[in-house]
């Protein structure tokens, strides 16, 4: 390509601004009575016109269902007592995402809980350990939440034992859908 000494050239991006140019914009700062005078929208303030914003709550989604699930306490039942050791594993997605400046939110988590309990098993007193799984979970959808029991020290007990312990663990079921409910709700009030 050639270049002639006092004319323009051919150029992908002009640095050059010629007389017939548009001026170039200059910035303005912003007032905070500017800031006031606009109309309220969620999200960003340079999202005035509220659309697609996208935000990743999946730190303090983790957190909080932990929190609450450890909550929980101890269950009595009628040949023991168990409660939720830890949340062994808690992973999924917490977003809010704002959408013509309506706000709405969603998660998709799955869970594992560790128990640990006493029954009374053969008239002795038995510790037991187990987990409780919720292959997959997510908003407004928490009416059919799935659990399944799984017992780890099942050596020396019998079919009939380990029915009745997983019958047992079963009741965990409310109280973990009633704290899911309230994290749901939190989610919604952020």
């Amino acid at each position: 390509m050639e270049e002639n000494g006092g004319g323009g050239s051919y150029r992908y991006w002009v640095r050059e601004a010629t007389a017939d140019a548009a001026p170039l914009p200059l910035p303005k700062k912003l007032s905070p009575q500017h800031l006031l005078s606009q109309p309220n929208s969620l999200g960003s303030v340079w999202n005035t016109a509220g659309t697609w914003e996208e935000k990743n709550l999946n730190n303090w989604a983790t957190h909080r269902i932990k929190e609450l699930l450890v909550s929980v306490g101890s269950l009595e039942f009628s040949g023991g007592k168990a409660q939720i050791a830890e949340v062994s594993k808690c992973s999924g997605d917490a977003f809010l995402v704002i959408v013509r400046n309506k706000k709405r939110v969603g998660y998709t988590y799955e869970l594992t809980l560790k128990i640990k309990g006493e029954w009374i098993v053969k008239e002795k007193k038995r510790m037991v350990k187990g987990h409780l799984d919720f292959p997959e979970f997510s908003f407004g959808e928490l009416d059919d939440l799935q659990m399944q029991v799984r017992i780890s020290d099942e050596k020396d007990l019998s079919r009939q034992d380990k029915l009745q312990i997983s019958q047992d663990l079963k009741l965990f079921l409310q109280p973990v859908r009633e704290k899911l409910l309230q994290f749901e709700q939190e989610l919604k009030d952020r």
